[in-house]
């Protein structure tokens, strides 16, 4: 799981944040190191494997959380927003560099968002849901083909009507709600 808040301990440098993942998957300790190794390289943050937290920008320390993540091969991930407090340059960067790691393994991703776009961008099918009480209001199939530039995507204008379509839907149900 790759939580909304700061997930790191700030007691321990990078690398040794990224190994925690595995505290209860039982794997030798050379394979433990060679994915550590992997996820760093991944996620460009090889050369502040040594770093504490402390002395990351919020982009480096959401890197740091989803390479934890994808460190212990995971069939199924679930991420809480994981880059809803960061600025949307970063948000976008983030969310390409998501997409290599993800390509490499192909896990299941749930991924939460409040953005449309984002949704758009990472996702191959949006569930779109209501406000208090929750409910699915329509599944949205993305359609547009691996890997996907978010930049160029913001270009396409049927990346503009599904966003418009998935506004719309909210929006009715906010009407619905009220």
């Amino acid at each position: 799981m790759v939580f909304q808040e700061r997930s790191l301990f700030p007691w321990m440098r990078v690398r040794e944040n990224v190994a925690f993942a595995f505290d209860r998957v039982v794997v030798a300790a050379e394979e433990r190191d060679r994915r550590v190794d992997a996820q760093l390289a991944l996620v460009g943050l090889t050369r502040f494997a040594q770093a504490y937290p402390h002395e990351l920008s919020g982009g480096m320390s959401r890197r740091v959380a989803v390479a934890r993540a994808f460190a212990v091969e995971p069939q199924v991930l679930f991420m809480d927003e994981p880059f809803g407090a960061l600025d949307e340059q970063t948000r976008v960067a983030l969310g390409s560099e998501l997409e290599k790691i993800w390509e490499a393994s192909r896990p299941t991703v749930l991924f939460v968002t409040h953005s449309i776009e984002e949704a758009l961008a990472l996702s191959d099918r949006v569930v779109v849901m209501s406000e208090a009480p929750g409910r699915v209001t329509e599944i949205v199939d993305v359609p547009f083909v691996r890997p996907r530039d978010p930049i160029d995507l913001r270009a396409n204008p049927e990346f503009g009507a599904l966003s418009a379509r998935i506004w719309n839907r909210l929006r009715s149900s906010l009407i619905e709600c009220a």
